[in-house]
Formats: C-alpha cells, structure tokens, sequence
C-alpha cells in the first residue's frame, strides 16, 4: 500500500471511530466475539480468518445493529452477537463477490481468490455462513437465525439477479433498485430490525428502522456505483471497473444509455460489449453528460429517506450518528 493510500486509510478509520464513539465498548465486544468465534487451531485456517478480517472495513452493519439498539432503547446481551453474525454474513459475501468479480484488490490488500485461488476463496465464504448462522443459533429462540437467513437468502438472489443480467445493455432502473435491494440493501436492514427488535422496540418502531437500513443500504451501493467508475483504486482501496469488465449495468450506466442520442448510445453498447472497454473514452462519455450528479442525487434521495424514518425516535447520540451515517454515505470517497 502505498503512503498515501495507508494514510487515507488511517483517515478513515478515524473518522469512523470519532462516529461510532457511542457505541465504542459494544462494538468491541463485538469484535472480540467474531475473532474468538472464527479461530482455529489450523494455522492455515487461521491465516485466512486473519486476513479476510482486514475486510471489515466500515463496519457499518454490525455498528447498525449497536446503535439501533440503543436508538430503540439499549444495547442488551445479544446485540454483540447479532452485530458479529452479520459482519460474519457480510464478509464472507464479500469472499464471494471477489470471486465472482474477479478482483484482485479490496481494502488495500490482496483479495483471498488472488492470493490463494478461487477453491479456497470458496470455501472460505462458506466457513463463514456456517459459522454465522452457529453463533446466531446459540441465542435463546431461532428468531434471530430466520431473519438472518431470510435475508440471506435476499442477498443471494439479488446476486443472482445481477449474475443473470450481465451483458443486458438495456437493463432498466426498477431492474437496477430491485437488485440493488437484495443484494446490498437487504442487509442492512435485517441489521437495523435486529437491533430495534432485541431493544424491545414496538413493531412500528422496528419496521421503520428496518426500512431506515433499506433506504441506506441503496444510498451506499449507488456510492459504490458511482466510485466504480469515477474513482482511483489507491484511494478506494479495492479494485474498479470490475463491473464493466463483467458487463454489469449500473445507475451512472443506465442513466447515460437513456438519455444521450440513440446513435452514441448504440456506440457506448458495443464499447461494453467489449472483453475490455475503452475506459477513458467512456469516462468522456459520462463526464459530458449528467450521470454523475443524477446518480448522487439519486443517493441523497435514498439517504434523506433513511434520515425521515429517524424523525420518531427520542433524540440520543444514537440517533445523532444515525443521522450522521446518512451523511457519511454519499460523501464518502472511499
């Protein structure tokens, strides 16, 4: 990693700290608990948990279940639990996805299939399921263990929608928020209904906490779409442009195809139908068009829907970073 990306790194880390301050102790434990749970007396086996931990990063859907909770009411035992399930779910969909994507890159590291191959990128992935939903199963009823499985089902289809679509040039934008929900979205909102439910909230509370998690969740994968194609890999820290290569459709895409001329648009589908599109000239492509500022505004939209589902809820530093966390999401650059 070069000086520069380790310190915008550090940067990062900072602020995220200076964020979650409210929920510092909890989210600890909840570390704490996904290392304890995830080791192994293979030192290979080790070596690969250790690595794919670097991935946690933001560390937004366990900080979602925390500060939900206390939001709701207060953080009880099983919320370092639930927080570690679905940072275990999250990471290994992230094992995953680099799969799929083949992707070299991702938190300034190398990705597991880079640097061990795709058979133990996979099976990794799974050891990380397996044990997300054993830990999820240690709590007094299976609650907790269907909602995380019904929405990892949701991620899987969501994927498996964007699997099906690649190559699909003229992919539409409900085609586009219906994979979207599932596959990133989906997450993010069983975490924040965790969070509210295991608080004692009313079920009216909890569902508007789960819908806050939705609306953020397609805020932060628009973000993620947008810095795909506009941002540097030494500041995001994970690889670009992985959705071109695979001829995956997404909102700056979608919009570019809708409103330029129907003769460029022809032009820009066999520029991605390529093995290897001609990036700049897209790039030229987008910048002389309103993609960019459709695609934040798309993402401000999402996140000011989040923010609303907030308005109810008694004021506390919970629901501050909450807030703040609306923010965060399409202001990040990284």
């Amino acid at each position: 990693m070069s000086s520069r990306s380790l310190l915008k790194a550090e940067e990062t880390s900072r602020k995220l700290a200076a964020i979650y301050a409210p929920i510092a102790a909890e989210l600890a434990e909840s570390e704490r608990i996904f290392a304890e749970e995830l080791g192994s007396h293979y030192p290979f086996v080790q070596q690969l948990v250790d690595h794919c931990s670097d991935f946690q990063g933001k560390r937004i859907r366990p900080a979602l279940v925390l500060l939900t909770a206390q939001a709701c009411g207060s953080v009880q035992p099983a919320h370092p639990v639930l927080a570690a399930v679905v940072e275990m779910i999250h990471t290994a969909t992230l094992v995953h996805d680099d799969i799929l994507d083949e992707a070299m890159i991702r938190r300034h590291a190398a990705t597991v299939n880079a640097e061990w191959g795709n058979e133990t990128a996979v099976l990794l992935g799974d050891y990380l399921f397996t044990h997300a939903f054993h830990l999820a199963a240690s709590l007094e009823t299976t609650l907790a263990c269907r909602w995380i499985g019904h929405a990892t089902n949701l991620v899987c289809e969501g994927e498996m929608q964007q699997i099906h679509n690649r190559g699909n040039l003229v992919l539409d934008e409900d085609t586009y928020y219906s994979i979207v929900r599932g596959k990133t979205a989906e997450l993010t909102a069983v975490s924040c209904r965790l969070g509210a439910h295991y608080a004692g909230a009313s079920q009216s509370r909890v569902d508007d906490m789960e819908e806050y998690g939705r609306d953020l969740g397609i805020a932060f994968q628009i973000a993620d779409d947008v810095l795909d194609l506009w941002g540097e890999e030494r500041t995001t820290g994970k690889s670009l442009g992985t959705d071109l290569e695979k001829q995956k459709l997404t909102l700056p895409l979608i919009r570019l195809l809708n409103t330029v001329e129907p003769s460029a648009a022809d032009k820009i589908r066999q520029m991605l139908a390529e093995p290897e599109p001609d990036r700049s000239l897209l790039r030229s492509y987008l910048d002389g068009s309103d993609a960019l500022e459709y695609s934040w505004d798309r993402a401000r939209y999402f996140a000011a829907q989040a923010c609303s589902r907030l308005d109810d809820l008694p004021e506390s530093p919970a629901k501050t970073v909450l807030k703040t966390l609306t923010q965060y999401v399409v202001r990040r650059a990284s």
